[in-house]
């Protein structure tokens, strides 16, 4: 008998209560995209905002950078066939079938030849009805000598708790191209999130992802698979994850250095008070003069959560150098009682301790990108 598809208890996307644009959203909705980074005063070079099933936003301000929906620039682009589902599978799970056979849109985000987007740009992937599957495809390609710094705020109603979220990326970074993604996502208690990613990178390039899950979450599983496939390629991954009472959280990364001085380093920060955490990493060395590092630290706040670091490294030439470390621990009770001692309380000095645990600054993230992560961490409710 075949399995059931869990994607039968939601509704499709195109069912949603969509706005006609962004305007029409409350202000109460407002208010929660912009604690996420989707904010007019911050200076943002390009925006896209997606509800349910419909882009309600979509533009740029520079010169040299490209912005559609997903369907529009396939049917702009003929030679966009060439990057659509190529590093991904249809076939690869009932996740990405589903979406190969019942797209909701996405995006197109394109940084053309030697140009170099030094701010932002901001897009959302937003669900504001209750037990939808909201079901998209991106697709990013920084060109060679370009720069592309990428944030992206994947969010529910305030009022919604129940959702399903596929989201298929593909990135191509080209020659000597850099492109930095930041994934920041506050997701509903009951919410279901399937993201599939996959990465190339030409020679000389750099890729940089950073990956923030803080809230409560029904169920997140997700691997990006990153190919350095060029000379001198680099990739970096960090995910920093609060995981709450009732959450599975599974995360994890995966990079294949295909060509000499390819290195990569794969970072994991997590804060278990309950629900269950697990934190994946593999690095593949498929060519000779390659390194790679993995690191994860877990810190345990709570007998009802478990933690799982699972660290693979894979060689298959012996001139490489490839590392990990792993450790899972709790907070020292001198730190806190040295905190209580100046005036905090036990809460204060907890929450503090924690902030400073997933506080981790990424080589490659510029300022006003890393700003808003720590903005994020900041207002964010981290004791007990």
């Amino acid at each position: 008998m075949a399995k059931r598809s869990i994607l039968k208890d939601y509704k499709p996307a195109k069912e949603g209560r969509i706005p006609r644009d962004i305007s029409e959203l409350t202000e109460e909705e407002k208010e929660r995209l912009k604690f996420l980074g989707l904010d007019e005063s911050l200076q943002r070079v390009g925006a896209f905002v997606q509800v349910d099933a419909k882009p309600v936003l979509c533009r740029r301000k520079t010169e040299g950078l490209e912005i559609l929906p997903i369907t529009e620039a396939l049917k702009k682009y003929d030679w966009l066939s060439d990057y659509y589902w190529k590093l991904l599978s249809p076939d690869k799970d009932e996740f990405t079938k589903a979406t190969a056979e019942d797209l909701d849109d996405g995006y197109f985000i394109r940084a053309l030849p030697g140009v170099k987007i030094t701010y932002p740009v901001q897009t959302c992937l937003y669900i504001r009805t209750e037990k939808v599957a909201q079901k998209v495809h991106n697709i990013v390609i920084v060109e060679e000598d370009a720069e592309l710094n990428l944030i992206t705020s994947c969010t529910v109603h305030p009022h919604v708790q129940s959702a399903f979220h596929i989201g298929i990326s593909e990135f191509y970074v080209k020659k000597r191209g850099k492109l930095t993604f930041s994934m920041l996502h506050a997701w509903g208690e009951q919410t279901m999130v399937r993201p599939r990613t996959g990465v190339l990178v030409e020679e000389g390039g750099l890729y940089v992802s950073t990956y923030v899950s803080l809230y409560p979450v029904k169920d997140i599983q997700t691997s990006p698979i990153c190919r350095l496939v060029g000379e001198g390629a680099r990739a970096s991954f960090v995910s920093i994850i609060a995981n709450h009472p009732g959450s599975k959280i599974d995360i994890g990364g995966e990079v294949w250095l295909e060509a000499e001085n390819t290195s990569t380093e794969i970072i994991s920060r997590n804060v278990v008070y309950g629900g269950e955490n697990i934190a994946r990493g593999k690095i593949v060395a498929k060519s000779p003069k390659v390194k790679g590092h993995l690191e994860c630290q877990g810190l345990m706040l709570s007998d009802n959560g478990i933690m799982r670091a699972i660290p693979e490294l894979d060689s298959h030439f012996y001139d490489v150098e490839l590392t990990h470390e792993a450790a899972v621990g709790k907070i020292a009770r001198d730190e806190v009682e040295y905190l209580m001692a100046r005036g905090l309380s036990e809460d204060e000095a907890t929450s503090l301790i924690v902030k400073g645990f997933l506080t981790v600054k990424v080589e490659g993230i510029p300022p006003s990108l890393q700003a808003q992560i720590d903005k994020v961490l900041e207002a964010t409710k981290l004791g007990f």
